[in-house]
């Protein structure tokens, strides 16, 4: 039995605070939560009071009974899960599924970081659970589970058996979707751009003011009538204008000011961000001479620094850049998001003398470009100002000089914190803002030669499609969600097919997103309303406050929301939830044409359950919205499938659209087509798409010994047994392999991971 035992959440953070602790403690790791509500049921009881119904799932019986034998009634239990609600709740179910008795000494211990100092202190200043941050997790999580399992079922019914609805989730396919809509219904407009080109000295300008207001050339006559009247006269230099202005840094990094500069920056997705981000927080490396995590506490909302990194980022700067970049006092942030929580610091470096090129050794790359990333942006937060001088000339022209053109320049006469770190934007073309743009020397009244007028005409642009970056930055601004949820948001709203990431790297909803969210907003708008959700989020932070009751919460929402799930089961069709989109008549029949999602995926059809001859269907390509669709199109799929004739085994060779793409068919065989259009594929050319593909397959297995194989695979050649893939050793060469020698490796070696199964 352990004298002392410290509960942490995961084995990498056990492995790094056990080197900070003396033989008398033991750490160990629940692996996260421990009990849960029951995955096949509601796992409330509304009528005792919301009473929940946990229990400790099958898959971590295991890891309660190792944790059971390292305690006896002498042992004294330190719960070091994380210090927010998700932790503090961990550590209260882990006091209930271990059977602690009330006598058992029990200490509830947190820190900010995976250090030695912070570990050690932390356990000399134990406090009780806060049954305040407990219940506003559980608020959350039965808030959850009611909107998840009593709608879900109902989207089954009226949609398509499978879906499934989630508070937080719903909203953001809503605001992916609405942003859709917003760039459908947009209209271009035509507007000019005119330049103008000049020599001795070069340098451009662009037109900004007609008369005195804000120039707004809308279409080619007006451009022409302005380079008409410029003909007639000269480019004068009105005024030349410089000052100097000033530039401060960004606030350190957040949790989700973290996921966007490191998507915009590093090209993550916000899930690896948070997974890498875990990794530099918990230890998950090998620094000869270092034992800890590289960073600070990764959930936070917070923009403070403590008081000692602040006095290490001076000292860090006056070694690495020189005193002055270097501040006298310390800058200090302030928090403008919505119901930021300040529980934490920043995300910060842990030790800022520890430079990123000096562990990159140690690292995985992904671990030192994210290092690199918080190291930098934090030591910018403390350095002084950048100082740029900035020019304008105001050119006058036109024949009347009516027209006014400025060439703005800009120079950095100090960098500052530039020296380090620019923040990084959604916008390509902002970067271009940070460049040096040096003018010539002109002096107030200088004729200017021209040397070329340039008129461009442009298009006004749609709104652009949300980033993962900038869907984080919405959800935050307008309140929903936490930290701590943003990256599984957007996990599940892509997992369930709602959202897809397009080629640019955008958020687009799919079909089905589309329709499950014109049925929740319409029938269910409350749950999916912005402000709904962010108020919710204000009840959450009012009960871990001790501020209000989560079952007064639960009372409120659950009985009105319940009477709603059932009058619309009662009353709203499947035709109505999934309504057809018409696109007009079939000319060779007559019959009406539309598109819909059935219950196999977006579809054509032509005709009507109702007419006497039955309707005819075609699928719709992946990839294709069943809101782009035309006409003329749609008319064309319902030519699917298209038989091109038979082999010479008398099989039937057809070719059309499936769930993964278009494919060719011959026989009961089925070959993807990976560069032939369906509608265009000669007979010829499907054989031997199917001879190329079988010839592949072939070349994939190596060696059959029955229920061994030898594969060649993506990343080289591998065992396979059962389910079951096996490397093979280094040096070993798969063509020597006999089946002796695989069932060897197979008995020496493990089982390399495969993806989890949907559950």
């Amino acid at each position: 039995m352990a004298k002392n035992l410290i509960i942490v959440e995961s084995p990498a953070k056990a492995r790094t605070i056990s080197k900070f602790v003396g033989k008398d403690y033991k750490v160990v790791a629940s692996m996260g939560h421990v009990r849960d509500l029951p995955h096949k049921k509601l796992g409330f009881d509304p009528e005792n009071n919301y009473e929940p119904e946990y229990e400790v799932p099958s898959e971590k019986r295991k890891v309660i009974r190792a944790l059971k034998k390292d305690i006896d009634k002498d042992t004294t239990v330190f719960l070091a899960t994380d210090e927010d609600r998700e932790g503090e709740s961990i550590s209260w179910h882990l006091i209930s599924a271990l059977k602690l008795p009330k006598r058992q000494e029990i200490k509830r211990i947190v820190f900010h970081e995976v250090t030695k100092r912070a570990i050690l202190e932390a356990i000399q200043n134990p406090r009780a659970v806060d049954q305040n941050l407990v219940d506003a997790q559980q608020a959350r999580r039965i808030l959850d589970r009611a909107v998840g399992y009593k709608l879900s079922p109902l989207l089954w019914r009226k949609i398509k058996p499978g879906l499934s609805a989630g508070r937080v989730q719903s909203v953001a396919v809503r605001i992916v979707v609405e942003r859709e809509q917003e760039i459908r219904a947009f209209k271009p407009e035509e507007y000019w751009k005119i330049k103008s080109d000049f020599k001795d000295p070069e340098f451009q300008a662009e037109l900004t003011r007609i008369d005195g207001k804000k120039a707004e050339v809308k279409n080619e006559a007006q451009a022409k009538g302005i380079e008409e009247s410029i003909g007639k006269g000269s480019f004068v230099v009105a005024d030349v204008v410089e000052r100097e202005g000033k530039r401060r840094p960004v606030p350190p990094f957040t949790t989700s000011t973290m996921q966007q500069e490191a998507s915009r920056k590093l090209g993550f997705s916000v899930r690896q961000t948070d997974s890498v981000a875990q990794q530099l927080y918990e230890g998950n490396f090998e620094i000869p001479g270092y034992d800890g995590g590289l960073i600070t506490y990764i959930r936070t909302d917070s923009v403070n620094l403590s008081d000692q990194a602040l006095t290490q980022a001076k000292e860090v700067i006056e070694k690495e850049y020189g005193s002055e970049y270097a501040m006298d006092q310390p800058r200090r942030f302030l928090n403008k998001t919505k119901g930021a929580q300040e529980a934490h610091e920043a995300i910060r470096p842990a030790d800022l003398s520890i430079k990123p090129e000096g562990v990159k050794a140690y690292l995985s790359p992904q671990q030192f470009r994210l290092y690199d990333l918080i190291w930098k942006r934090t030591l910018a937060t403390q350095m002084a100002e950048a100082r740029i001088a900035l020019t304008t000339v105001k050119i006058q022209a036109g024949a009347n000089q009516e027209f006014l053109f400025e060439a703005k320049g800009q120079r950095i006469l100090f960098p500052g914190f530039l020296k380090v770190y620019t923040e990084g934007s959604d916008d390509p073309e902002a970067a271009l803002n940070d460049k040096d743009v040096i003018l010539p020397k002109v002096e107030k009244g200088q004729v200017l030669d021209l040397k070329k007028l340039h008129l461009e005409q442009l298009f006004s642009k749609p709104p652009a499609r949300y980033t993962e970056a900038s869907l984080v930055k919405k959800l935050e601004s307008e309140g929903i969600g936490r930290p701590s949820t943003y990256s599984s948001t957007i996990s599940t709203i892509q997992a369930r097919g709602y959202v897809e990431r397009n080629k640019d790297k955008r958020l687009q909803p799919t079909d089905m997103g589309q329709i499950v969210n014109a049925f929740l907003v319409k029938h269910f708008s409350d749950v999916v309303n912005l402000g709904f959700t962010s108020k919710i989020e204000d009840y959450f932070d009012e009960i871990a406050q001790g501020k209000t009751s989560w079952k007064g919460m639960m009372e409120t929402f659950y009985p009105p929301f319940v009477d709603k799930i059932k009058e619309k089961e009662k009353n709203v069709t499947r035709a109505e939830a999934v309504p057809a989109r018409v696109l007009g008549t079939d000319p060779k029949t007559g019959r009406p044409v539309s598109v819909r999602v059935g219950r196999y995926g977006p579809m054509v059809q032509i005709g009507t359950r109702e007419d006497e001859e039955k309707p005819l269907f075609g699928s719709i390509p992946p990839g294709k919205s069943i809101q782009d669709v035309t006409l003329e199109e749609a008319l064309k799929y319902c030519e699917l499938p298209r038989m091109l004739g038979t082999d010479a085994a008398g099989e039937e060779i057809s070719v059309n659209f499936g769930k993964y793409g278009p494919y060719v068919r011959v026989g009961k065989a089925y070959f993807s087509l990976q560069e032939d259009d369906p509608f265009t594929i000669s007979l010829e050319r499907a054989l031997a798409v199917a001879k190329e593909a079988r010839e592949k397959k072939t070349q994939k297995v190596i060696y059959d010994f029955g229920e061994i194989q030898v594969l060649n695979g993506r990343y080289g050649p591998y065992l396979k047994k059962d389910k079951d893939n096996y490397r093979i050793p280094k040096g070993v060469e798969a063509a020597t392999l006999d089946k002796e020698a695989c069932e060897e490796i197979i008995s020496q070696g493990e089982p390399t991971s495969r993806r989890k199964r949907k559950k």
